[in-house]
């Protein structure tokens, strides 16, 4: 199995395409769509870079699978559903209970709250096929509710749970997230892997201006991730994450991303003059 990695440097994104050399069975693992929130405008910068390399190798792209419903960037997931109209979009069983939050939160009635969007929902502890590709999701809620590292052969697709050990964990202050939840994730599912199990990161936030990285292992992270170590004590953990979520400024694309991304990248309908619209809600200060 052959991995490529794609860096969206504007929201610090890595997405995957993951594939089979001989039988040229593919998945994408968290595509990116461009979106300027000062224009509104979108773009498929990111993802003609993956129809590209999808192209040039002549595979055969089966899924275009989400380890969250993303708070920092837009899903391309229905750009790849355009160009490759039999591919299956997937996400966790959980996208439901984000579904449910966030439809309140935005006051959004057309979007259905059963995960009838994606093509299937991922349930823990089953093998799925894509060809001769063969995943498996562990759900590592905390971050979201919804989160799933996905598990193919030797390699993890952590998405914004585990980071590079320099960068730590995922923030857990979103609606539904728990850094205990988090903990037990990562402390005692995703560390109870094989130490030589390659992980690959949904984020490189290149901390002190470094050059980036996007592929640790268990045993490194259980070794030095800065926040949570194997020797990392739950009480521990909680508090810091507690801590330092409070300083943490909302993901610039918090807004747009969430409403897009629950509905599976589907964009909402344009209105009477032929342009799509995006709710923004305003939300009175304290002293207000």
């Amino acid at each position: 199995m052959e991995i490529a990695h794609f860096f969206d440097s504007a929201t610090s994104t890595l997405s995957y395409i993951v594939f089979d050399p001989k039988t040229k069975d593919a998945i994408v693992v968290d595509p990116v769509m461009d979106y300027d929130p000062a224009s509104g405008q979108i773009s498929r910068t990111s993802v003609d870079l993956l129809i590209s390399f999808i192209e040039k190798n002549q595979l055969i792209l089966h899924a275009s699978l989400e380890t969250h419903a993303h708070a920092d960037h837009i899903t391309g997931a229905q750009l790849l559903k355009n160009k490759y109209p039999n591919i299956k979009i997937g996400i966790g069983r959980h996208i439901v209970a984000v579904q449910k939050t966030f439809s309140l939160v935005f006051n959004i009635e057309h979007v259905m709250t059963d995960g009838s969007q994606f093509d299937f929902l991922f349930l823990e502890g089953l093998s799925y096929d894509f060809g001769s590709i063969g995943v498996e999701a562990i759900e590592t809620p905390g971050h979201t509710p919804a989160c799933v590292a996905y598990r193919i052969g030797g390699n993890l697709f952590t998405g914004d749970a585990i980071l590079m050990p320099d960068s730590g964990t995922g923030r857990c202050d979103f609606p539904g997230g728990s850094s205990k939840d988090l903990y037990h994730s990562i402390h005692e599912k995703l560390y109870k892997l094989s130490d030589n199990m390659r992980i690959f990161v949904g984020h490189d936030y290149q901390p002190g201006g470094r050059k980036l990285e996007f592929e640790t292992s268990i045993g490194k992270e259980k070794a030095e991730n800065i926040q949570l170590k194997e020797a990392t004590s739950a009480e521990e953990y909680i508090k810091f994450r507690s801590d330092r979520d409070m300083q943490l400024s909302a993901p610039r694309l918090l807004l747009p991303s969430i409403q897009i991304n629950i509905n599976a990248g589907v964009l909402p309908e344009p209105e009477s003059n032929g342009t799509r619209y995006l709710k923004m809600p305003i939300v009175p200060s304290a002293k207000a």
